[in-house]
């Protein structure tokens, strides 16, 4: 059964199964540091990430079995194909981290499209496959988790990055539906939205900073560490915390837990 999670019955015959997770934007970062979590926790991991040298990185960290599927979910075939990969070699993932995504900044009046459509699809419609293809097993085995990362973004508006800020809006959107339509069958909905966290995606804001105000590396990141009320950025640890307490507590479904050092009160 899956570890420290007091929901499930020992005698289930899909308790096995139940120990596969699904992590996608698994190379580096927030999706590194819940696969080597899961793994430590008794799951066998399946990553994927469009980098396949990451991904092995992050399979060498991990505790135990890592299976790397190298798949950008851009691609509208990508989840289903990687799937029907775990299936065929593990069986069904009981728990779902969706955690690939990039955030595009551009100013309202000069915001392109192609960076519009680009910022729905990785954060917004890539989470909806993951989520239909792996909930109906889920459903049927009567226990799962589906977790998408979001960010403080799903919470409140945030200049500059209207795509980025839209899609975070509608995945939140997308966890409490699902969450309300799987209440009675064991199977969990959350999202983890953190603020500003210290990984190589933050190390990028950092750099457009830079690039369209001239100041210093250093001025950038400080102005970044500054929207968060404890003042400093969020741990890759602090992220993975808050996954793992989606994972095991089957009480918990339909939300947006923040983390993001009280930026957002709600």
């Amino acid at each position: 059964m899956p570890p420290s999670d007091s929901t499930a019955a020992p005698t289930d015959p899909v308790a096995d199964v139940r120990r596969v997770a699904l992590v996608t934007g698994a190379g580096r970062g927030i999706g590194r540091g819940v696969a080597v979590r899961l793994s430590q926790q008794g799951y066998r991991v399946a990553l994927t990430a469009r980098s396949e040298d990451e991904l092995r990185t992050t399979a060498d960290a991990c505790a135990g079995e890592a299976l790397v599927l190298p798949a950008d979910m851009l691609d509208p075939a990508a989840p289903g194909a990687v799937v029907d990969a775990i299936e065929a070699a593990w069986g069904a993932p009981s728990v779902l981290v969706a955690n690939a995504g990039e955030g595009l900044s551009s100013p309202i009046g000069r915001y392109p499209d192609d960076m519009w459509e680009r910022q729905l699809a990785l954060n917004l419609t890539a989470p909806f496959r993951c989520v239909r293809r792996t909930a109906p097993a889920m459903v049927d085995a009567g226990w799962g988790r589906l977790v998408v990362v979001a960010s403080m973004a799903a919470k409140r508006g945030e200049p500059y990055i209207a795509g980025y800020t839209a899609a975070k809006h509608g995945v939140l959107g997308l966890v409490r539906s699902v969450a309300a339509e799987l209440a009675r069958t064991g199977v969990t909905a959350n999202a983890v939205c953190p603020a500003y966290v210290d990984t190589a995606m933050t190390d990028g804001t950092v750099a457009t900073i830079v690039a369209q105000t001239g100041r210093s590396p250093e001025d950038a990141r400080t102005i970044l560490e500054r929207k968060q009320p404890i003042g400093r950025l969020v741990t890759v640890d602090e992220v993975v915390e808050a996954v793992w307490f989606c994972v095991v507590n089957g009480a918990v479904t339909g939300q947006g837990l923040n983390v993001d050092g009280g930026a957002v009160q709600g």
